[in-house]
């Protein structure tokens, strides 16, 4: 075979990288990177003979592999329509052996592709992979122009997902030649079990009769076999079956894959194709006398901590920039402890597939959905596509679960026109023939591939039909609301229970699992760009209170254009989740472990000084890495006392640690300090080698009461409520969490007039300081403009504008970005003191600013905190105030604004405070 047709150089190209690592094959050519490009908005390129006439003037050039609409691209123009691309390859000898292949990851919508003026072929759907088989028409020895013509017009009928935060128009994976020998392999498929025994399945496209070669080898020649084969002209369907010795599991924890090739050799030539397997089973199994299963992966019980993906990048939209890119975001999704992502309603890049596959993270892959009626042409187009995505993807072992339709998205009828587009669709109506239709594609998948779980439709609306598995959605804000929810669906879920299905259909035992959950749309007006911390430690406590529960997906792993709800920032940027404070060492990893302490209490409770209260605990595990060890539950309850870290008590206790699921463990009596405190109860379950295997935690508003010492320490206190200020001169002012808090925007201060005990009730005065808790103030555009609450409609859902900073519930929560501010200090005009306030946060440190929340589905400033502040009044003003009794304080901003929290905001249970001696 002649091979250089296909060498090239590809540092310089975007994406350079194999497209299919799953299967690859050794010559080949990648096109991506410029090519001419022309829009058509008259469709008249066909008439004008567009690919084949040269004088024809294609007046852009595109980045190929990038949608027309993303930055990536160079075009960056969100137009619908056709889009012509065209390329010039230098074409050399191909020996009559060889056949050369035009392959193209996706392109969106429908494309027709032709080589030197000849129509090669044409093709539909959004994100299949698809190929042309171009040797007649490739010229050897000279230029060969490939054109190809794009056309997208967001047909009702089309399946498109949910693609509005960037469109995939026209080409948006890579592009790529390849050379083949006549009688090649088309495709194979690895079904493994446990016990190593592996089945394959290749289907051999042969161009005459005649015998041939079959080798695999795996694992460094580990894994061999070879098989003789006779094949006729046309398709050829080889089955055979090996047994792996001792065979390497794979799982998220270890992800070992089986990589080689596979080699079709005969008087043809040689096909040899790079491959991967893992071995690893995906079931659901019951397990003890549970009348509900649960996931297994290899036998085992898995719990299911996953996120969901919308695969959105900034610059790319739907088309990761690089292979770096994909690679990471699976590195990301595991640095949070998670072990599952849901694809949402779009097959994944193949690529970042094989990243999920070589690090170890499970994949929930959703169909794409169409947005008009479920008519015949829509059910046609999808049905064809859904077979694409399927075939092509089968090898891959992350992918544990296919999901067929999502929410019951476009399999409403009786439509009333909306504002999407002229042709899309806002639906009414889920009729029983379109259901029964569901139930076919579900039964359809579970054929074309038993090694999976599949679910006929991911639900908000309990409209399950026929499912491996039952799962549902909520955006629920607020621990009690929350709390009922879930015990609702709990008690509701057993075999033949009608709740959660639609039309008289009812549940079997399959597992039950949450598949979007998150608090992104459970707020009035959507929940803005708030924090998530607090909510997402209840959500995770309250989920593996549940025995039955097996899983959960969250919404989401990356804040998109839209919804801001995601672990990190668009960009890839940490957000500060604030764990760590409240129990050393913690992170979010830790709600995420198989083995978890569940606190059976609120996230916050106001509880009275020296208060006895009892905690109950359940132990929760989904692995048996620790069953038979002997295991510690180490607790601590803590506050902070004006800045000093204060043991209240401390103890450590047993514990069983020998069974799947939930086992009930002693409850722990605790005594609440006896002053004012934002105490912690602090948990950590210990290994034999003193690891903390998960932390958990709680917190309480302790009251002090008349008759109890307000903070511990030498001295008095007076206490002024935050917005018992006597003047300001800020711009832009205003309160927050019920007068708790107070704001000033750019610069300005707050005066306070401060009137110390008289001579009668305090002879003499020889100390006293001010202390604070302030943060920086960011201002946002509702400061100044006003509130705009948001259509909470499908054009926000599909992307549009979510005017964050109008949003009556937006807190930015802590993340990389810093709103600095400084607060000065002064008494009677004499500077004191000067800090610096890092930034305006809010996290799960907002211990008040959350437990003094109104109504849980709206927020005000929700887990916003700031900086205790100390400052001491040097002795020469000292003694002047033992002698006048009254003072001006006045607290000044500089340009970054001022926050002021009071009693019951922040994160000290404190007002502004003097103490004096």
């Amino acid at each position: 075979m002649t091979t250089s047709i296909l060498a090239s150089e590809t540092l310089a190209i975007p994406r350079s990288e194999h497209p299919h690592p799953h299967w690859q094959r050794h010559e080949w050519m990648n096109l991506n990177g410029q090519w001419s490009f022309k829009f058509d908005p008259n469709n008249e390129g066909m008439k004008a003979l567009w690919y084949s006439n040269p004088e024809i003037a294609y007046d852009s050039m595109i980045t190929v592999p990038f949608s027309w609409v993303s930055p990536l691209s160079g075009i960056g123009c969100d137009q619908q329509g056709i889009g012509w691309y065209r390329r010039t390859v230098n074409g050399q000898a191909v020996d009559q052996q060889t056949r050369l292949f035009l392959r193209f990851g996706a392109v969106d919508y429908s494309c027709d592709v032709w080589i030197n003026g000849e129509h090669v072929g044409s093709h539909q759907g959004g994100y299949g992979s698809f190929e042309f088989d171009i040797t007649p028409y490739w010229a050897a020895n000279c230029e060969n122009n490939i054109v190809v013509r794009a056309e997208d017009f967001d047909h009702a009928y089309q399946a498109r997902g949910k693609q509005g935060y960037g469109e995939i128009r026209g080409i948006w994976q890579p592009v790529w030649l390849e050379a083949r020998p006549e009688t090649y392999m088309k495709d194979a498929k690895f079904v493994t079990r446990i016990d190593g025994q592996v089945k394959v399945t290749t289907r051999i496209i042969a161009h005459e009769t005649g015998s041939a070669e079959f080798t695999l080898q795996f694992a460094d020649h580990s894994v061999v076999h070879t098989e003789k084969l006779q094949l006729i002209a046309g398709v050829n369907e080889c089955k055979l079956s090996i047994d792996v010795p001792n065979p390497h599991l794979w799982s998220p924890e270890n992800p070992y894959l089986y990589e080689g090739e596979l080699q079709l050799s005969g008087s043809f030539g040689t096909d040899t194709v790079s491959t991967y397997f893992g071995i690893r089973e995906i079931q659901t199994a019951r397990f003890e006398d549970r009348d509900y299963r649960w996931i297994t992966l290899n036998g085992k019980p898995i719990y299911l901590n996953g996120t969901l993906d919308q695969s959105y990048h900034k610059t790319g939209f739907f088309t990761y920039p690089t292979d770096e890119d994909m690679r990471d975001e699976i590195y990301l999704m595991k640095r949070l402890g998670l072990n599952m992502v849901r694809i949402h309603i779009k097959p994944e890049e193949p690529r970042k597939l094989y990243w999920a596959d070589k690090l170890g993270i499970l994949v929930m892959e959703d169909m794409p959905c169409f947005w008009g009626n479920p008519d015949d042409k829509a059910r046609a187009s999808y049905e064809s596509e859904a077979l694409e995505v399927i075939e092509r993807d089968y090898n891959h072992p992350s992918i544990f679960s296919w999901v067929m339709f999502n929410e019951t998205w476009g399999l409403k009828t009786d439509a009333q026109e909306a504002s999407l587009t002229s042709d899309v669709q806002q639906q009414s109506s889920y009729l029983k023939e379109t259901q029964e239709w569901v139930r076919e594609k579900y039964r359809w998948a579970k054929q074309l591939d038993p090694t999976r779980i599949v679910e006929d439709n991911s639900p908000c609306n309990y409209d399950h039909v026929e499912s491996d598995i039952n799962t549902w959605h909520f955006y629920i804000n607020g621990y009690e609301q929350l709390q009922a929810h879930l015990n609702e669906v709990v008690d509701k879920t057993f075999p033949g229970s009608e709740f959660n299905c639609i039309c008289g259909n009812v549940q079997s035992d399959a597992p039950l699992m949450n598949s979007e959950c998150g608090n992104v749309w459970g707020i009035e007006g959507g929940a803005g760009d708030s924090d998530l911390a607090w909510h997402y430690r209840y959500m995770m406590n309250e989920f593996r209170r549940h025995d039955k529960l097996c899983g959960f997906v969250f919404t989401e792993f990356r804040d998109v254009t839209n919804e801001f709800n995601g672990y990190y920032r668009l960009d890839g940027s940490d957000k500060d989740f604030g764990y760590g404070d409240f129990v050393p060492g913690m992170t979010i990893a830790d709600l995420h472990s198989p083995d978890f302490i569940v606190i059976d209490a609120p996230p916050c409770q106001t509880v009275e000084a020296g208060q006895s209260v009892k905690v109950p605990l359940l132990g929760s595990s989904f692995a048996d890495s620790y069953h038979g060890h002997n295991l510690k539950l180490r607790w601590e309850l803590w506050y902070d006392n004006l800045g000093t870290r204060v043991t209240a008590q401390s103890g450590h206790m047993s514990v069983k640690w020998d069974n799947f699921g939930n086992t009930i463990l002693p409850s722990l009596n605790i005594t609440m300090p006896g002053q004012e405190a934002a105490a912690i109860l602090a948990v950590s379950l210990i290994n034999e080698k003193g690891e903390a295997i998960t932390r958990n935690f709680i917190t309480f508003d302790v009251r002090g009461g008349n008759n109890t010492v307000l903070f511990k320490g030498e001295g008095e206190f007076i206490q002024i409520p935050v917005g018992a200020y006597t003047d300001h001169n800020f711009k832009h002012q205003w309160d927050a969490i019920q007068g708790s808090k107070i704001n000033g925007a750019g610069q300005g201060q707050y005066v306070y007039e401060v009137t110390l005990p008289d001579a009668a009730d305090k002879s003499m005065i020889g100390e006293i300081e001010i202390m604070f808790e302030a943060s920086a103030k960011r201002l946002l555009a509702r400061h100044v403009e006003g509130t705009k609450l948001n259509d909470m409609g499908l054009d926000l859902m599909h992307g549009a504008d979510a005017r964050v900073e109008y949003n009556p519930n937006t807190y930015y929560m802590t993340d990389e970005e810093r709103h600095p501010s400084r607060v000065n200090v002064l008494v009677d005009g004499h500077r004191i003191g000067s800090f610096y306030l890092p930034d305006d946060p809010a996290d799960s440190r907002g211990i008040l600013s959350w437990h003094y929340q109104p109504i849980a589905n709206k927020l005000d400033e929700a887990g916003s905190y700031g900086y205790l502040c100390k400052a001491s009044v040097p002795g020469q003003l000292a003694a002047k105030l033992d002698r006048n009794r009254v003072f001006r304080l006045e607290l000044q901003a500089e340009d970054g604004g001022l926050a002021l929290y009071g009693r019951n905001a922040g994160r000290y249970p404190l007002d502004l405070l003097i103490r004096y001696r």
